[in-house]
């Protein structure tokens, strides 16, 4: 559910820093967008998320990349990052059994060869984009690779602090 700008600013620091997680879950990026406040328009909260997010670390990229769900695995639960992360992946969800099939062994040889679990901005893909971005990724090397997940993570990011703050 979306939150009004002026009620997230009055959110108690706890409650504002678990909202923020669900959109970013490196503890650093939430507990600077958790002193940030208040935010004076919905523009000021994303162009601060965004300076907070290209501070950020690979360990802290790392430890938001592990709260995503694989692409192609529906996430559980009713939570809020849940309810994002099944509308953000709805292009897989009807994939037919090979495609979906062969998702699952991108999946696997991706993490095999960076050590993380593939991650795209998948809203308005479809499965074979995402298939064929996940083959076209494993070619490559690891740096190139970080910047990847790092520009896709920003996106997934932007998008879901733009969610949160919808209609404020």
């Amino acid at each position: 559910m979306p939150v009004e700008l002026a009620a997230f600013n009055a959110l108690p620091a706890e409650r504002a820093e678990e909202a923020l997680l669900a959109v970013c879950a490196a503890p650093r990026w939430a507990e600077r967008m958790t002193g940030s406040r208040p935010y004076a328009s919905a523009e000021d909260l994303l162009r601060k998320g965004r300076a907070a997010y290209d501070d950020l670390s690979w360990d802290d990229l790392a430890r938001a990349l592990a709260a995503h769900p694989r692409i192609g695995q529906r996430p559980a639960g009713e939570s809020r990052e849940a309810t994002w992360s099944r509308h953000e992946q709805s292009g897989v969800q009807g994939a037919a059994d090979d495609v979906q099939a062969a998702i699952a062994e991108a999946n696997r040889a991706y993490e095999a060869r960076f050590g993380h679990l593939f991650l795209i901005f998948a809203s308005g893909k479809s499965a074979a984009e995402i298939l064929a971005a996940a083959r076209e990724r494993l070619g490559h090397d690891e740096v190139t690779e970080r910047g990847v997940v790092r520009e896709e993570l920003r996106k997934i990011v932007a998008l879901r602090l733009e969610r949160l703050v919808d209609d404020a």
